[in-house]
């Protein structure tokens, strides 16, 4: 950890709960939840990746997907109701100028439109911005993916541009969405929030 201004990076993952939802460490529980979820090509698209087709993931690749997470002190898994449905984290950690990327991906289709994704990023800008003190979150989505925007926006990240042509999606290009949100803006809405 750094003194003065800079963000806290945690030695260890804090586990973040928010009412049923939980950030949490990954555990190897959660091997068998991604091996079960597979590649669904809706959450594929939502990546940027080209599937039409369901498809399996084997044993190795959730494993893989394990290991990545344990390794990264900014990734949790999401937990709603003792369930692994996706995982959030913060990358791409600049500390002199307290900023941070955020990714999130829930692990199977009926899990969208339920408000875990909008929970658990609120849960994560909680700590980015209380504890770990960042002044900026930002973030990148594909153009299409309009069920994520909402989401971004109801938890206060701002339109800042567009990356024209920016990834090769099923065939043809799609545009990223740049968004952020600055820790003035989340200190105006948080007290709004439930979670």
């Amino acid at each position: 950890m750094r003194a003065g201004k800079g963000p806290v990076v945690p030695l260890e993952r804090p586990e973040l709960v928010c009412g049923t939802l939980v950030l949490r460490a990954p555990r190897a529980a959660d091997v068998a939840a991604r091996l079960a979820a597979g590649g669904h090509p809706e959450i594929v698209r939502m990546y940027g990746g080209d599937l039409q087709a369901p498809t399996p993931i084997s044993p190795a690749d959730a494993e893989r997907w394990y290991a990545r997470l344990c390794a990264d002190p900014l990734a949790w898994v999401i937990e709603v109701d003792g369930r692994c449905t996706g995982v959030v984290r913060l990358h791409t950690l600049v500390e002199r100028d307290r900023r941070a990327r955020l990714a999130i991906g829930l692990l199977e289709p009926e899990l969208l439109g339920r408000g875990i994704g909008t929970r658990a990023i609120r849960c994560l800008l909680r700590h980015a911005f209380e504890t770990m003190r960042l002044h900026r979150v930002d973030l990148r989505v594909l153009a299409f993916n309009g069920r994520a925007i909402r989401c971004y926006e109801r938890c206060g990240f701002v339109r800042e541009g567009r990356e024209r042509e920016s990834a090769w999606v099923g065939g043809g290009w799609a545009d990223d969405v740049l968004m952020s949100i600055l820790e003035h803006e989340y200190h105006a809405l948080v007290a709004g929030w439930t979670c």
